[in-house]
């Protein structure tokens, strides 16, 4: 698992980022920016994306081996306070760690993601996962990318430049493709509704047992996470502040400066 560090590789007050299933660690470039003067960022491609390895049995691309994968780094970050941001998938996993036992984290920010998820949300996400697409040229590529992310809000063209450049790579042919392993597809595949319904209880669980503040932020218009889940996440476990930003929908990137004051207010709060 590959993952990349800002600020002093000394500073013991660690913040750990961590992206959504089809994106990557470049996602928090301009947070880390920000940050990385108090906290040592480091940010990880979660297995299967960016400049991590692929499995070879893609059973595996689910939570329980993520957190795994995360636990298993933190171990080696040598950190005296441990504070964790996730997007998306990445929130999930932050759950799954700060729902353990003597876990480290001492803040925890949930970036547009909750134990209740949107049904027709990840059924979204699931078909534009598995669509095995191969572009001739960039411009064409980045305009797939800005296609497909238009939940993310207005941006300006050079961040959306980034937000597509980031996920994507040339493959042998020369061919503009999406830097992630296609068989990420195959977990929500194989989903059943009964494995969902387990699935969200499960999720539920963990998140009634986190102790650490948290914050939750959520994009207005977001289908994946609504607001009658995200009111109820407020109202049980560890009872976060909810930040909402207007016109977005999932999920804030983290790209502009509201959404980066937002998070840092809470850190050093």
């Amino acid at each position: 698992m590959a993952y990349k560090e800002w600020g002093d590789p000394r500073n013991p007050h660690v913040l750990v980022c961590v992206h959504g299933v089809t994106r990557v660690s470049d996602d928090f470039d301009d947070l880390a920016r920000v940050l990385c003067d108090r906290f040592r960022v480091v940010c990880p491609d979660v297995v299967g994306r960016g400049r991590s390895s692929w499995l070879r049995n893609p059973a595996f691309y689910v939570l329980p081996q993520y957190v795994s994968d995360m636990v298993t780094l933190l171990a080696r970050l040598d950190a005296e306070t441990l504070d964790w941001c996730g997007t998306s998938m990445g929130g999930l996993i932050g759950m799954g760690v700060a729902s353990l036992e003597g876990n480290p984290l001492r803040r925890l920010v949930l970036n547009d993601v909750g134990p209740a998820l949107n049904g027709e949300a990840l059924a979204r996400i699931g078909a534009y996962i598995s669509l095995q697409r191969r572009f001739d040229s960039l411009d064409t590529a980045r305009a797939y990318i800005r296609e497909i992310s238009a939940p993310f809000g207005p941006h300006t063209e050079d961040q959306w430049n980034k937000i597509a450049d980031d996920v994507l790579k040339q493959d042998a042919d020369g061919k503009w493709i999406r830097h992630y392993d296609p068989q990420l597809a195959a977990p929500f595949q194989s989903t059943t509704v009964e494995s969902a319904a387990q699935a969200q209880a499960l999720l539920w669980a963990a998140y009634d047992a986190i102790r650490c503040p948290t914050l939750l932020l959520r994009g207005s218009e977001s289908d994946l996470l609504t607001s009658d889940a995200a009111r109820e996440m407020t109202q049980r476990g560890p009872k976060p502040q909810l930040v909402e930003f207007e016109g977005v929908g999932h999920a804030p990137t983290l790209m502009h400066l509201n959404q980066i004051a937002a998070v840092q207010n809470f850190l050093l709060d």
